[in-house]
C-alpha cells in the first residue's frame, strides 16, 4: 500500500520487520522479494510518483573534482523508481575477472566470484524485462540474421566481442506500482526522507530511522533490520551525516565510507574509415542501438561492443573497457538535434530536469535544417549522409581511496542535512587503458581489412580532454570486503561492526568492471533478500505492523 507521509500524524512511530530506505531498483526489488517471503516491510521513498524540483534539490551538492562533473539533475531521480526513471536500459553481467583480485590493479577483488551471482543474474531477466539469458555474440548475430548486422573478424586474439541487452527500460515506479499498491505486507511511505539513522550508545545496533517531509511532518520507523538503498552518493551521505554517536559517521571507524567513489569515464575519439564491405554494418555502431529493429531479436534490442581479452589486459597491465563505433550525423550537436534527442528521451519516459516539450518544439522550428538532417539520418540511416565514424568507449575506473563523497562543511539542504561534496578522480592507469585499448583494437581492424583508423593523440601523459564525461554510474562508496579495514560491508552486505544495518545498490561494488551496474545491483538485491529472510526467521522478528 502507499501512504503519503505528509498526512501521517506528527510524531508517529511506525513499527515493522524490515525498513528499506530508498525506492529505486534495489529497494523495490528487495521489498517485492521480502513480500513473497512473508516479511513485513516499510519502504521509505523521498519523492512521490512524479518528479518535483523541491525534492530533486535534495540531491544537489558540491563538485570539487578536477573537471566539471554533474551528479544530480538528469543523472539521478528522487521519486518512486529512483534512477530507473532516467536509466537508458543497458544490461550485461560483469565479466568473471571483474570479481578477481588482479595483482596489477590496487584494491581489486570481490569477496566472491561470478558463480555466486549467476543464479541471481538469471532472475534479473524477468525483473528487468530482458530477453533470453544469453550474451553470446554468435547467438545474437545468427538470431538477427541480417547482412548489415555482422560481427567483424578479429585476428589478433587480443580482442573479443560482447553483447549487451536493453531493458525497455523498466521504470520501476510505474512497472511495479500496482504490485506494491496491492501488497498487504509492504507499506510504501512517499515523501519520506530519512534524515538520521539512530543507534544505541555502542553504535552497533540501529534503533530507529528519523523521517521528515519537506512540508514539516516528522515521524520515525522502528524495525528489526534496516537496509540503506539510496544510491552510490546518498548511501555514503546519510551514513556520514548519522554522527550523533560516532562523530565520524556510522560504519566509518576506518574512514572508508564515501571513499573509492567510481564512475565510468567516457570519450568519443579517433576517426574510422571503413572499407566498402563494412561501411553499412550496424551491429557495433551505437547510433543504431536501441529502438532499432535492425539490431534486435527475440523481442529484445541489443548492443554489440568490443573489449580486450583477460590475457591482453593482464599483459598490458590495464583495466577493462568497452568500445563501440559512433557515427557522426549531420546536424549532430546542434540546438535542433539536441532538442529532437530530448523529445525521444521523453517518449522513453526518461526523467529530464526542467524539460519542456513546447520549448523544444520551438527550438526545432528555429533550426529546421539541422533538426531534419539529424532526424532523417537517425531514422533512415543513409550512409551517404553520415559525416564520419568515431570510437566511443567507457573504461573501468581503478578503485582510488582519494576519489570520494564527503559532506559539505557549510551547505545544507531544506531538511537541515549537510549536502554532498563529490571529488571524482581517475588514475593514470585509466588513461593508459583508453590508449592501449584503442591501439590494440585499431591494429586488429587494420589487419583484418575492416577499416583504416586515425587515432587522436594519447591521453596518457596529458591533462584529461575537455570532453571527458561520466556515465552517472555512482559506485563503490560503501564497498564490500571481508575485512573491515578494507570495506564498509561484509560479503552479506551487512555494515561491519553493526548487527542490523545492511546496504544495497552499486555503492557495494569493490570494482566496477566496464559494464552497466543496474543488472548487477539487481542481482545483489535478490541475493540480499534471501539473507534478510533468513535473519528474520527468529522469534525476535515479530514486530507489530500497527503505527503508534
Amino acid at each position: 500500500m502507499f501512504i503519503d507521509t505528509r498526512k501521517v500524524e506528527q510524531g508517529s512511530v511506525v513499527q515493522t520487520t524490515v525498513c528499506i530506505i530508498g525506492g529505486g531498483v534495489a529497494g523495490i526489488t528487495l521489498a517485492m522479494e521480502l513480500d513473497k517471503k512473508g516479511v513485513d516491510v516499510c519502504l521509505l521513498e523521498s519523492g512521490g510518483f512524479n518528479p518535483d524540483d523541491e525534492t530533486r534539490d535534495l540531491y544537489r551538492g558540491e563538485d570539487v573534482g578536477e573537471w566539471k562533473y554533474s551528479f544530480a539533475d538528469g543523472s539521478r531521480s528522487r521519486f518512486l523508481g529512483g534512477s530507473s526513471n532516467c536509466w537508458g536500459g543497458w544490461c550485461r553481467p560483469l565479466d568473471p575477472w571483474d570479481f578477481d583480485k588482479r595483482d596489477w590493479i590496487d584494491h581489486s577483488g570481490w569477496p566472491f566470484g561470478l558463480s555466486e551471482l549467476m543464479p541471481y543474474y538469471e532472475r534479473t531477466h524477468a525483473l528487468l524485462k530482458l530477453g533470453p539469458n544469453n550474451f553470446d555474440p554468435e547467438f545474437w548475430e545468427r538470431s538477427i540474421g541480417r547482412p548489415d548486422v555482422r560481427r567483424m573478424p578479429l585476428v589478433s586474439g587480443k580482442v573479443r566481442d560482447t553483447i549487451s541487452q536493453f531493458s525497455p527500460p523498466a521504470r520501476f515506479g510505474k512497472l511495479y506500482r500496482e504490485q506494491l499498491k496491492q501488497s498487504h505486507r509492504v507499506r510504501v511511505y512517499l515523501y519520506a526522507n530519512a534524515t538520521n539513522i539512530d543507534t544505541d550508545y555502542t553504535a552497533q545496533n540501529v534503533t530507529r530511522i528519523e523521517v521528515a517531509t519537506l512540508s514539516g511532518n516528522r515521524m520515525e520507523v522502528q524495525a528489526k533490520i534496516y537496509v540503506l538503498a539510496t544510491g552510490g552518493i546518498e548511501n555514503a551521505r546519510i551514513l556520514l551525516a548519522s554522527n550523533k554517536v560516532q562523530k565520524e559517521g556510522l560504519g566509518n571507524g576506518n574512514d572508508l565510507v564515501g571513499r573509492f567513489f567510481m564512475d565510468h569515464p567516457r570519450l568519443i575519439t579517433g576517426n574510422i574509415r571503413f572499407t566498402k564491405e563494412w561501411s553499412r554494418n550496424k551491429l557495433s555502431d551505437v547510433k543504431y542501438h536501441y529502438m532499432n529493429t535492425a539490431v534486435a531479436a527475440h523481442g529484445t534490442f541489443v548492443a554489440h561492443q568490443f573489449a580486450l581479452t583477460e590475457e591482453a589486459m593482464r599483459e598490458e597491465g590495464i583495466l577493462n573497457a568497452r568500445v563501440w563505433f559512433n557515427s557522426v550525423f549531420p546536424g549532430e550537436g546542434s540546438e535542433g538535434a539536441l532538442a529532437l534527442f530530448r523529445c525521444k528521451q521523453a517518449l522513453l519516459s526518461k526523467e529530464q530536469a526542467d524539460w519542456s516539450l513546447a520549448k523544444d518544439l520551438l527550438t526545432m522550428a528555429a533550426h529546421p535544417i539541422d533538426t531534419l538532417a539529424y532526424g532523417y539520418t537517425r531514422l533512415y540511416q543513409p550512409r551517404w549522409l553520415i559525416q564520419g565514424v568515431k570510437f566511443q568507449l567507457i573504461v573501468e575506473p581503478e578503485p582510488d581511496p582519494n576519489s570520494r563523497v564527503m559532506l559539505s562543511p557549510t551547505a545544507r539542504d531544506r531538511l537541515g542535512m549537510p549536502r554532498s561534496r563529490v571529488d571524482w578522480r581517475l588514475t593514470d592507469k585509466v588513461k593508459r587503458t583508453f590508449d592501449r585499448t584503442l591501439a590494440i583494437l585499431s591494429d586488429d581492424m587494420r589487419k583484418s581489412g575492416v577499416a583504416q583508423v586515425e587515432l587522436d593523440p594519447p591521453v596518457e601523459g596529458r591533462k584529461w580532454p575537455s570532453d571527458l564525461e561520466g556515465t552517472w554510474h555512482h559506485m563503490g562508496t560503501t564497498r564490500m570486503h571481508d575485512s573491515p579495514k578494507q570495506g564498509v560491508v561484509d560479503r552479506n552486505c551487512r555494515v561491519h561492526g553493526m548487527s542490523n544495518l545492511y546496504i544495497a545498490g552499486s555503492s557495494l561494488f569493490p570494482t566496477a568492471g566496464a559494464n552497466f551496474p543496474t543488472i548487477t545491483l539487481a542481482a545483489l538485491a535478490f541475493r540480499l533478500s534471501e539473507q534478510l529472510a533468513r535473519e528474520v526467521r527468529t522469534p525476535s522478528a515479530n514486530f507489530s505492523m500497527e503505527a503508534a
